[in-house]
């Protein structure tokens, strides 16, 4: 009983946020709105990407090589395919395969 009313209460919330900015802006969005929905999502990624990479090791074996390969997966599946779920997956593939079978 308490999990189904957490799921409705969880439910109800996430609904709610996702519907605000089409109440709050039902006529026309404000410019800086605009601004921020264009360059936050490539910032969000060069934040994430910075994250990812922070704790290699460049001085020690195997030298960021899984890492640096994965990377250039990952940009050259975007070059090529213009998907960022198709790039992210390959990626992670590459890496995985890479930590586990090769290094």
């Amino acid at each position: 009983m308490s999990a189904a009313l957490l799921i409705a209460v969880m439910s109800v919330v996430t609904i709610l946020l996702r519907a605000l900015p089409f109440l709050i802006f039902r006529k026309e969005t404000p410019a800086y709105i605009t601004y921020l929905g264009r360059v936050l999502p490539p910032a969000i990624i060069g934040m994430l990407v910075i994250y990812c990479l922070k704790d290699v090791s460049l001085t020690a074996r195997p030298f960021g090589v899984p890492e640096l390969l994965s990377v250039a997966c990952v940009a050259g599946m975007q070059a090529w395919k213009r998907n960022s779920l198709v790039s992210i997956l390959v990626g992670t593939v590459v890496y995985m395969l890479l930590i586990r079978l090769v290094f």
